[in-house]
């Protein structure tokens, strides 16, 4: 790890009740739409840290290099299913709420695809992820998780 501190050092009470609170939610919803909301996420917030373990995670996962290097231009990519478009139309709006602010549009999108419980897991996610990602970013933390090489 490099970085300007460690977080769990610094304060680990608080670093060790976000830890456990951020595995409380993961389960709720699909494994492989969670790594794409927090790539997602990552990406928008230029979080090298957590695009690299995402990545990681979601080829280890089964998710395929394509959808992975897609998820940049998600819009445009015909390879996203109705309900994981949805999960990343509400990722961008909630990570880009200061502009983006929540669009009715994305908001129905959302509700068609989701139940009512699972639009509050999923917003809880994506706070998860962008909270991650502020700690990342803010104190300079790089975790060098080994990368998975594909076989020659």
């Amino acid at each position: 790890m490099t970085g300007r501190l460690d977080l769990f050092t610094a304060a680990p009470a608080e670093m060790k009740a976000w830890f456990e609170m951020s595995l409380k939610i993961a389960p709720k919803l699909e494994h492989s739409l969670l790594e794409l909301v927090k790539i997602r996420a990552s990406q928008i917030n230029g979080c090298a840290n957590c695009l690299n373990m995402h990545t990681a995670d979601a080829r280890k996962a089964g998710e395929t290099e394509q959808r992975i290097y897609l998820l940049s231009a998600w819009h445009e990519a015909p390879c996203y299913t109705p309900r994981e478009r949805a999960a990343l139309a509400w990722t961008d709006a909630m990570t880009l709420v200061s502009t983006a602010r929540a669009p009715q549009a994305v908001y129905e999108e959302l509700a068609f695809e989701f139940t009512q419980e699972e639009q509050v897991q999923l917003t809880l996610m994506i706070n998860v992820i962008n909270g991650w990602n502020r700690l990342a970013v803010g104190f300079d933390l790089f975790y060098d998780a080994k990368p998975v090489v594909a076989a020659a």
